[in-house]
């Protein structure tokens, strides 16, 4: 047998994990998307939480993800294995999920809630870290594009199942039901999905922040810092297709629409970004971002248009998860991805704070349409400080050079 064709089939079995993590990731969100569309309603209505506890049990569920993305990521590092953690993620959710069936209070729902989170920031950064480890830096678009695209037919899938069967079963019947597609995932990841083998176990946690935190990464953290501060998330699509005329019972399949978007954008988009160069296919991402605020400050309000801003909406949300998770291999080493991906959900996760914050507080003073025009600017700032980063790396590297710095 010859060396290239022991090294195409090392490629196809390490991309098979790739494809394994994506199963996992689409039954996971098959589970968790049947609920998520019913889950405020039932908080509210049924367990008689007020908007004001809704708000404070998301924004602390959140809170508690992105704080243990830091955690899961570094300890992975410092442990030299990723399985053992994303594993331990994936399950805390399974199992947390199907017992909101059985709360009868918002507090107990909060309680869960947290912990369905938790699971969430335990699993991810390692989980990100294992799909970079398992293919070479030039299939990594391709690697996320894969894994995001299979991630999202979960997510078109779930709203469309809880469409079906909450007439029939109820909320409770449905949150039992998610556990079906939760168990399937876990049986994926315990036994199809393979540990990385040689990686080196890190002692030191500040070590390996300032062995990540070079200059050009940090520059890239400021760089998508200043788009992401304006980066407003898909539940203000919803509110706006709301305010476009689409009647509520319909509002889940507008999100299934904007989920499509995203299946049909990721693998392709990937795969671009490995052949010309992942910022230049972000600066794309960026301008579609630009493109759906500013087509919901022009059109008119009728629900066709707020299905286009939906589609338009999915796809960079495509584009963007996928290229920036797939950049960050490019600038570190293999033993330090963990921690490099806890210092991007870091960056992440607090701009998505202030970003919501903000757009939400202008959206309630100003109207819709100021809100949108915010987040133009600070997206028009992030893609010009990205062009620049992007023609700062050309005069080092060359144009579409996929090599990372030393």
């Amino acid at each position: 047998m010859s060396s290239k064709s022991t090294i195409d089939d090392k490629s196809k079995l390490s991309f098979r994990n790739v494809v394994m993590l994506g199963y996992v990731s689409l039954f996971t969100d098959l589970s968790t998307e049947m609920i998520l569309g019913v889950l405020p309603l039932f908080i509210v209505v049924d367990l008689g939480a007020s908007a004001a506890v809704l708000g404070l049990i998301e924004g602390v569920a959140e809170a508690v993800n992105y704080s243990f993305r830091v955690f899961a990521g570094v300890l992975s590092d410092r442990i030299g294995r990723r399985k053992s953690l994303v594993l331990l993620g994936y399950s805390l959710s399974s199992f947390a999920k199907p017992l909101f069936a059985l709360t009868a209070s918002w507090g107990q729902a909060f309680a869960v809630r947290v912990v369905d989170r938790a699971g969430k920031g335990t699993r991810t950064s390692p989980r990100d870290a294992l799909i970079s480890d398992s293919v070479p830096k030039s299939e990594s678009g391709k690697a996320f594009g894969t894994h995001r695209s299979m991630d999202q037919i979960g997510a078109v899938a779930g709203p469309l199942l809880a469409f079906a069967l909450v007439p029939l079963i109820g909320i409770r019947g449905l949150f039992w039901v998610s556990f079906i597609p939760a168990l399937v995932a876990l049986m994926i990841l315990l036994f199809f999905v393979k540990e990385k083998e040689g990686l080196k176990r890190q002692s030191n946690v500040f070590e390996n922040a300032r062995a990540v935190f070079t200059r050009d990464f940090a520059l890239l953290l400021v760089v998508l810092g200043v788009f992401s501060v304006g980066a407003y998330d898909f539940s203000f699509i919803l509110l706006e297709a709301s305010a476009f005329g689409v009647q509520a019972y319909y509002i889940p399949l507008v999100y299934a629409f904007l989920n499509l978007a995203t299946v049909m954008i990721g693998l392709p988009i990937g795969i671009l970004a490995d052949r010309i160069g992942k910022i230049p296919v972000l600066c794309f991402g960026y301008l579609l971002f630009l493109l759906t605020s500013l087509f919901a400050v022009l059109v008119g309000a009728n629900p066709l248009n707020a299905l286009v801003i939906a589609f338009l909406f999915g796809s960079y949300l495509s584009v963007s998860e996928t290229v920036q998770r797939a950049l960050i291999p490019d600038f570190t080493k293999p033993e330090f991805k963990g921690t490099a991906y806890a210092l991007y959900y870091t960056l992440v996760g607090g701009c998505a704070l202030v970003a919501n914050s903000i757009f939400g507080a202008l959206w309630s003073s100003r109207g819709a349409a100021f809100a949108f025009q915010y987040s133009m600017i600070t997206s028009a700032f992030g893609f010009v400080a990205l062009l620049f980063f992007m023609i700062k790396k050309w005069r080092i590297v060359g144009p579409f050079s996929q090599a990372a710095p030393e």
